[in-house]
């Protein structure tokens, strides 16, 4: 064919018909001067949404809603749903007396438990009990389920990777062949072994990306708190910040997940700053303000807030005399092993 014949149409239009298009035309667009999340502040009010948990939690069966939870989606992300861009969040509801069917997936998951006791989740065969303030893990194609033997509601956090692992897509599901599974080790015996700091198993190491920890308990971060004091300067953004760590590796907890808690001290002012990875807050206990871009985002005791990738934040702890202590999640650990981690302090 001659450049003449070839020349007789839109010549946009031939090439878009051969599978390409012309870069020119989107440059801009592919290479940004620097990112630009969909997803917003965004800030979920427990206070608001726990009387509806609790409203479907009686009105729904088992069988008409397996899993209770309210996904709390962000108003950029709102098909597919998700909390930030590679995150998720949800508050799950279960009741005494009922369980939840085994399954796995690919997606990590973890549960920080809001309120209640007498629950417990099984991951692989062991029976992990929750508490409030404890932070349960479901590593990635681990069998887990649920189930209520004591009194009153019980309400936790659900964070998962799935937005992440769907936009690889490279996600399996798979439902347990029992409704539940059948415990076939120590109740808690991961984290009875793990949780004791420095000392681990020696017996049988099996080093994994993924935490042997069932379960990180309250009373052991509140130690750790207590253990500090005032005595460490913490962070000028984030106060004195823990992060939750697995024990053969010192790294995150999961591959994909970091987990983190942070007391802010009472009238804490923090700097502003802003890094690659998007963040997902649970105030486990206080009030205050952070301000994401410019954007007051007022919360109270059991609130979630939304920090997406690259939006400056500031905290603040509104109180003069009482802590705020503030459990977070991000996609620190799957930025940084592509190594596109940034953060910048903005002045």
């Amino acid at each position: 064919m001659s450049q003449a014949n070839l020349m007789t149409g839109d010549p946009y239009d031939a090439i878009a018909r051969l599978g390409t298009a012309p870069l020119w035309r989107y440059y801009g667009n592919l290479f940004a001067a620097e990112p630009k999340s969909r997803a917003v502040p965004y800030r979920w009010s427990y206070a608001a949404l726990r009387p509806y948990l609790l409203h479907f939690a009686d009105v729904l069966s088992l069988e008409e809603a397996e899993r209770r939870v309210l996904m709390l989606v962000n108003p950029g992300l709102t098909e597919p749903p998700a909390t930030t861009t590679n995150l998720y969040a949800g508050i799950q509801v279960i009741l005494p007396g009922e369980t939840a069917q085994a399954h796995r997936h690919t997606a990590g998951a973890f549960r920080f438990i809001i309120e209640g006791n007498g629950a417990y989740t099984t991951v692989n065969g062991e029976r992990v009990h929750m508490r409030p303030g404890d932070l349960l893990l479901t590593p990635g194609w681990h069998w887990h389920d649920h189930a209520h033997e004591g009194d009153g509601p019980m309400l936790w956090l659900d964070g998962l990777d799935y937005p992440l692992v769907n936009a690889l897509e490279v996600g399996f599901f798979e439902l347990y062949s029992e409704r539940t599974q059948k415990a076939d080790v120590p109740d808690d015996i991961s984290s009875r072994q793990f949780i004791h700091g420095r000392l681990t198993p020696a017996w049988d190491p099996k080093p994994s990306a993924n935490s042997p920890i069932g379960n990180y308990p309250w009373e052991e971060t509140s130690r750790a708190f207590d253990a500090i004091a005032d005595d460490a300067s913490g962070s000028d953004a984030d106060g004195v910040v823990l992060e939750y760590t697995n024990p053969w590796t010192g790294g995150p907890v999961m591959p994909t997940i970091g987990c983190r808690i942070a007391r802010l001290r009472p009238g804490f002012r923090g700097v502003s700053r802003r890094q690659t990875p998007s963040t997902i807050y649970h105030v486990v206990r206080g009030e205050g303000v952070t301000i994401v871009d410019g954007q007051r985002l007022e919360w109270g005791e059991k609130d979630v807030f939304a920090v997406p990738g690259w939006a400056a934040y500031e905290h603040r702890n509104a109180s003069l005399s009482d802590d705020a202590i503030l459990f977070s999640y991000s996609d620190t650990p799957a930025v940084t092993a592509l190594g596109l981690y940034r953060e910048e302090y903005v002045r």
